[in-house]
């Protein structure tokens, strides 16, 4: 009788931790060089204003706030919210006129941008302003026959009206290339899809195309409606109490040449901050789902960063 043998056990296997890899992190020592370089800089500049007494910082903040410069400060908002309108809705009817099929709506749309762009804005301020020289009544009747109705040219064009018309009709030549180029980028295949779905017309164009384009319109816009802003300036050549021309009359007056020159400087960027912040958030609304990632604003860079470092002490005191 044989003995039956039982089977061997293997043994059990010896698990071996590795050792923990340590994540270095990526060095970047000219980095650390340029942010010391600009720090410098920057510490410069900071002491080149604050300790130069020409600067006459109180002479500043005296007439930051002065009741001439405001209202100076708030006719030029009014110059830029008209010549935008102007330029808004006459570059809008420009581009649509461009883009048509009709040869003679083409050419006058061609033939005004390529005008417009091409004359200096203070030429064209100053042919607004003296347009009574050339007419001297503009009245309203037959065309090439009798008038019903007629005023005199410089009752009607005064210096307001001309500034007007001349920054919001040079706007609208560089407004109708923007409308233009943000229709042209949208993908034409889109509206055939559209229309073979059995959308209508008018809800193509603002559920579909409209939306695309102004992906394209705003950012350019936003440049150009600052930058009307800053060639609201050129009005003073009319003698316009716009915020340039009012700054030179005080330092003309007292004499303080440089500080009412940065009381101008302030409230330009005041303004151009402003109108960028806006614009900011309009790209923005228009822009979701285009990409990811979209770039904030330094502000809210900034914030983020130290409420990071804030919950991260936090987190490491507990």
């Amino acid at each position: 009788m044989s003995e039956t043998t039982r089977p061997t056990r293997a043994p059990a296997p010896v698990l071996t931790v590795p050792p923990a890899v340590r994540v270095l992190p990526a060095r970047h020592p000219w980095r650390w060089v340029a942010t010391a370089v600009v720090a410098v800089l920057a510490a410069m500049a900071v002491h080149a204003l604050v300790a130069n007494p020409v600067w006459e910082w109180p002479t500043v903040g005296r007439f930051l706030f002065s009741a001439t410069i405001l209202r100076s400060l708030w006719f030029t908002v009014e110059l830029t919210l008209v010549g935008t309108a102007i330029g808004l809705v006459l570059g809008t009817v420009l581009a649509l006129m461009r883009m048509s099929d009709n040869p003679l709506l083409t050419g006058v749309s061609f033939t005004y941008i390529s005008v417009f762009r091409s004359v200096p804005l203070i030429l064209q301020l100053l042919f607004w302003y003296n347009l009574a020289i050339l007419y001297e009544r503009i009245g309203v009747g037959i065309p090439f026959g009798p008038q019903f109705w007629s005023i005199g040219t410089q009752d009607l064009i005064g210096p307001v009206t001309a500034a007007c018309l001349g920054l919001g009709l040079h706007q609208a030549a560089y407004f109708a290339e923007i409308v233009r180029s943000g229709f042209l980028a949208v993908d034409p295949g889109q509206r055939e899809a559209a229309a073979a779905l059995g959308i209508p017309q008018g809800r193509q164009f603002w559920r579909i195309q409209l939306p695309q384009a102004l992906r394209i319109i705003v950012p350019t816009t936003g440049n150009e409606i600052i930058g009307l802003l800053k060639g609201t300036s050129v009005v003073y050549v009319m003698a316009l109490p716009e915020l340039f021309y009012q700054v030179q009359v005080v330092y003309s007056r007292t004499g303080r040449v440089i500080p009412l020159l940065v009381v101008a400087a302030v409230w330009y960027f005041v303004l151009t901050s402003a109108l960028s912040v806006l614009q900011w958030f309009v790209e923005r609304h228009y822009g979701r789902g285009s990409s990811r990632s979209q770039d904030d604003l330094p502000l809210v860079v900034l914030v983020r960063l130290v409420r990071g470092a804030r919950a991260r002490r936090l987190e490491a005191s507990r």
